[in-house]
Parts: structure tokens; C-alpha cells; sequence
């Protein structure tokens, strides 16, 4: 239902000592509603709906290009298991990176690799993208952020047991 308006004017003289009489002009508004029987809009009673998300792109080279989704992201998955498991394993043996390494620790890594992988590039390539799952405290950009600390981390810890020349704990 949609109303019309409906505006009147009224002078209205005001006389004054010193001056020549002045001419105020007061205006009215009046809404009344008006019957739109014929309009073939939508009807004022529907919800807009939102606009929707740009839909996400799953061709391999978009999603593990260069600025794609995945390959920041998985590194950084990798790095803070890679991280938490050399610390642990740090503690419990007191055995160094490198001597983790080499003592059966590139097979459990890349079997975690693969794994990892795949189970981060399923989603995308069903077309979900990152942003739609994180919401609160943990977040795709904290995610991005823990990531390239544990990055950082796990380099730090190898250079430090590389220059000391043992175990850092």
C-alpha cells in the first residue's frame, strides 16, 4: 500500500512595529493511503533476499595457484603439527630436529603430509571456500596467522639446534 501526499499552503500575515508587514508561508502535510490493486512490482510483504556469495572457483590451478587458497594454508597446517610433534618429541627423547629427521621422522612426515593435504583440498574442491566455515575465536585469518608463526617457529628451532649443535630443551 503505498500513500500519496498532500500539501497545502496558507499565508499568514504578521505585523510588526518598525517593519512593513511580512508574509509567512506555513505548510501542511497530509498522508492518505492510496490502493495499488494494478502494480506489478513485487509486493511490499517480500523478504530481499541477500546477494550471494561470488561462487568459488575449483579448477586446480585456482586453488593451488600462487595467490590460491590452498597452499599457504596447508603449509601452515604442516608446520603447526610439524612444530607441536618436534617439541613433544624434543621433551620426551631430547633427540634434535634433524636427529628426528633422520631417524624414521621423514616417513611419519610425509605420511602426514598427504593426508593433510587431501583432507585440506577436498572442501575446495567442492567449492566451499575458507571464509565460510570460521566464525568467533577461530577464524581463517587466525588460522593464516598460527600458521606462519609455526612457519617461523619450527625454522627458528632447527637454526638454533643447527648453530648450538644439540637439542634445544
Amino acid at each position: 500500500m503505498a500513500t500519496s501526499s498532500v500539501f497545502t499552503l496558507t499565508p499568514v500575515t504578521r505585523h510588526t512595529t518598525l517593519r512593513k508587514p511580512t508574509t509567512l508561508t506555513t505548510i501542511k502535510c497530509m498522508s492518505t493511503p492510496q490502493d495499488n490493486s494494478n502494480d506489478t512490482t513485487k509486493p511490499s510483504s517480500a523478504i530481499p533476499t541477500p546477494p550471494r556469495a561470488p561462487k568459488v572457483s575449483t579448477k586446480f590451478s585456482d586453488v593451488l595457484g600462487f595467490s590460491g587458497p590452498a597452499p599457504e594454508r596447508i603449509n601452515g597446517r604442516l608446520a603447526m603439527i610439524g612444530f607441536v610433534s618436534a617439541l613433544a618429541v624434543e621433551l620426551s627423547s631430547g633427540q634434535d630436529v634433524l636427529t628426528q629427521i633422520t631417524n624414521g621422522g621423514l616417513t611419519v612426515f610425509v605420511g602426514t603430509s598427504v593426508v593433510l593435504t587431501l583432507a585440506s583440498l577436498v572442501p575446495l574442491f567442492k567449492g566451499v571456500s575458507v571464509q565460510s566455515k570460521s566464525s568467533g575465536l577461530m577464524t581463517s585469518d587466525a588460522e593464516m596467522w598460527n600458521g606462519r608463526a609455526a612457519m617461523l617457529g619450527l625454522l627458528a628451532l632447527a637454526f638454533t639446534e643447527f648453530v648450538t649443535g644439540s637439542a634445544l630443551v
